[in-house]
Order: structure tokens, then sequence, then C-alpha cells
């Protein structure tokens, strides 16, 4: 970059999924589109850098690890991280469109400056899309910038292997990483400041997956929430209100925060909500005309696939298209815990409190004689659970703990937007052996929720 200025028709603040997808597409119907990362490490985004591909891999690693010695395999599987990233971020963007590295600020609603080192180019565009995504949040502790203490990021590279490791946070990032270190041969104590591990879940799912992480080696603390961290030296004290756990390293999983921080948006006239992020409307505009925010930052859910709907949806909102934010329903999610957990619609309590006629049928995966894969795998833990309006027929939800759940939930999912009955699941002719067969099964035997 030299001191100038540049006029273009789009330019994309920050290279999530949403924002290079849309900056491809706008600029393949002919118009000039800039898009600014102010890291050459996340090109690409969040999720192919330091989030889902790279987290998921050290996960399919420590699944082959097969007792070797636990600190040079870890360091061995995060080499082999780096190596897939690096791979996968060597084709990105088309020439088509320009890439600015720097800085991005609003100087006026239309107008961005983006400064890298000394240098600073003032950006004019009638369209901006804000796509900044989200960070790892801090706590406002003593201790929370030790050394020793790291956010989601970092502690994929911690080094060595700790020996001891404390978990804060028992949300999905807090969950993966647990098990996942517990695998790779680290002490893992994982804290929960609410009084109940894993309230999105039924109380049954939750005590079994807290069961069978303990059995890993997972010590897990209710009602703990850490009030700082000292660090002496050659190691960490972590300190709730009535305990204190010592560690190698401490992983702080307390949520993520929109990464507005640069972006001066009181310049612009853009607002934000009581959390600091974005406010946009089902169309994703902002307060500002022409200006846009998709992905994490808008504070929609913080998932790479409904970072590519915004992608869907801005594209119909710049060309007269139907596609809105409040047409998502059944939008599914995977906690990638080994087996993974997956979620769609509502879970038992939901139902319950809804009011509906409601039909249920849970099984444990370990008895479902219509779904061999397990078994033939040697994984049978979990269950499945879907839920149905005995009314209509209409799928109402679904909890899959289970071998391939990441890709049944898809179904699930599906079958729920369609409007398809239940039937549609349990009577299909799905390949074996397969995962996909237990519906055959398990919605064979559905039963009056209490």
């Amino acid at each position: 970059m030299s001191n100038t200025e540049l006029t273009v028709d789009v330019l994309v603040i920050g290279w999530g999924k949403a924002g290079k997808t849309i900056a491809g597409r706008l600029a393949g119907e002919g118009r000039k589109v800039a898009l600014v990362e102010k890291s050459p490490q996340m090109y690409g985004g969040t999720c192919i850098n330091i989030a889902c591909v790279p987290t998921k891999d050290l996960i399919d690693s420590v699944s082959k690890r097969d007792g070797r010695d636990p600190i040079s395999y870890f360091a061995s599987a995060v080499a082999d991280r780096d190596t897939l990233i690096a791979r996968l971020n060597h084709a990105m963007l088309e020439d088509k469109v320009l890439l600015l590295d720097g800085v991005a600020s609003f100087t006026g609603p239309h107008s961005v400056a983006v400064s890298g080192g000394d240098e600073e180019i003032a950006v004019h565009a009638e369209t901006i899309i804000i796509n900044t995504g989200a960070h790892p949040a801090t706590l406002p502790i003593p201790g929370a910038d030790g050394p020793r203490v790291h956010d989601s990021t970092t502690i994929q590279h911690v080094d060595p292997l700790p020996s001891r490791l404390v978990v804060v946070g028992g949300g999905f990032i807090g969950l993966e990483f647990a098990q996942m270190f517990a695998r790779f041969g680290s002490h893992v104590t994982l804290l929960e400041a609410g009084e109940t591990f894993a309230p999105a879940l039924d109380s049954d799912v939750a005590d079994r997956v807290r069961t069978m992480l303990d059995s890993e080696g997972v010590t897990i603390v209710t009602d703990a929430r850490a009030t700082s961290f000292h660090d002496t030296g050659d190691h960490v004290d972590v300190v709730t209100g009535g305990q204190t756990f010592t560690a190698d390293a401490v992983l702080v999983a307390a949520g993520r925060l929109p990464a507005t921080e640069d972006l001066h948006l009181e310049a612009a006239g853009v607002a934000t909500d009581e959390r600091g992020y974005i406010t946009v409307d089902d169309q994703l505009r902002t307060t500002v005309d022409g200006v846009y925010a998709v992905g994490d930052v808008n504070g929609g859910p913080q998932f790479t696939y409904v970072s590519l709907d915004d992608n869907r949806v801005l594209w119909d909102t710049l060309h007269d298209g139907p596609r809105r934010r409040n047409d998502r329903v059944a939008v599914p999610t995977t906690t990638f815990l080994d087996p993974p957990l997956s979620q769609v619609g509502m879970t038992m309590r939901q139902a319950r409190q809804s009011g509906l006629n409601v039909l249920v049928a849970t099984k444990d995966v370990a008895t479902i004689a219509a779904m061999p894969r397990p078994k033939i795998v040697g994984q049978t833990e979990g269950l499945i659970r879907v839920l149905v309006n005995a009314d209509d027929h209409t799928i109402l939800g679904a909890t899959l703990w289970c071998i391939d759940s990441q890709e049944l939930v898809n179904l699930v999912g599906l079958a729920m937007r369609l409007g398809a009955r239940y039937e549609t699941l349990r009577d299909g002719i799905w390949t074996h052996p397969s995962s996909t067969e237990a519906f055959n099964e398990v919605l064979g035997a559905l039963a009056t929720l209490d």
C-alpha cells in the first residue's frame, strides 16, 4: 500500500466465510471489490486457521495415539496440524478481488482508512460489508494475562503438552478441548461456573456425557467460578471461591466477543447491541444505508455454516431476492466429542414446556440392532433421541450422541425444514451398514412424552 485513495464498488472488511464468498461472487458479476485482512495468518478466516479445521484435526490425531509418548506425539500432531492449514491456505481468493493487508477503521459512513505499518490508504465504497468475526473472551480477573493462561487459539501450540490442564468454561469449546487433552495425556480439570453441567442438554444426556469424560480422566467441578490466576514460576494456581487448582497451563473457554475494537464504528454511525455486536435486521443491513454485517460479528449463531448462509442472505438483499435470516429453522449443531454430540430443534425439556402433544423415542446406541456401524468401529457409547409432534407427525427435535452424528443431524434438520413426517425417516431405505439405519429402529419405538 501507499498513501493514496481508492474507490471501489464493494469493500469487505475481514476474510471470513461469508465475506470471502460474497466478495468472490460480487467480483464475478463485474463489480470492483476490495477485501481487507489485518493478518496474513488469518487468510481464509477463523475456521480454517484457528478453529473448526485445526481443532478437529487435533481431535482426529489423538484418536490414533495408541499409547505413544504423550509429549512427543502431541508435538508431532501440532506439526501435522500446521502442515494441513498451510496446504489449505495455498489456494484462496482469485485475482479478481483486490486484497489489502492492514487494519480497517471507519472515517465516515462510506469511507475507511486501511493502515498497514507506516502506510495508509483511504478507501471509499458505496457498499461496505463488515465481516470481522469474533475472538475469545478474556476474564477480568488478576493474572488472566499470565504466560500459562491460554485461549482456544494459543492452547493449540502450548509447548510442551501440559501434564496438568485446567479448563475454565464448560461450553462446547471447553468440552472438546478437555477430552482432547485428556486423550493426549494431560490430567484435565474442567471448571464450570454454573451449578449445572451442560445445562443446554437434557439432564440424562448431560449426566452420561459427564460420566464418559470422568472415565477418561476429566474431573468436572461445577459452581466453580475462577477469581484469579497466580503464576508461581513453574505452575499456575487457579483460585475459585472455595478451592485452588494447580496446573501447568490454563485454557480460558469463557465465550467469545465481537471483533470490532479497531473499526471505529461510531465514525460511520453503525450501531451495536448491549453485547457489542453490530445490530442488523433480517437482511443483514446495519443502521447505515449500504453497510452490512455478516458472520459472527452480527451476533447470530457463531458457526461457519451460518456465516455461509449470511452470504446467501446478503446476496439476495443486494439482488432483491427473498432470502432472510428469519427463514432459518432447524439449524443443527455438533460438539465434536468422541462420539460427537449433535442437536437440532427441541430438547425434551423444551418439548415439555411447549404445550404440544409430543412423542419421544430414545435408545442407547449399543442396543440398536439395526445400527451395526458403531459395533464395527468399536464405538458404542451414546444415545439417539427423536421428538415428534403427535398431532401431525412432524419432527420437533433430536439429540444424536453417536458416531457420525454430525452427518445424521443434517438429515434430521432437512426433514424438519421440509415439514416431513417422521415416517419418512423411519421407513427410509438406507445403505447398510450405516449409522442412518438407526432411524428405522429408533422411530419405531415412539411413546408419549411423560
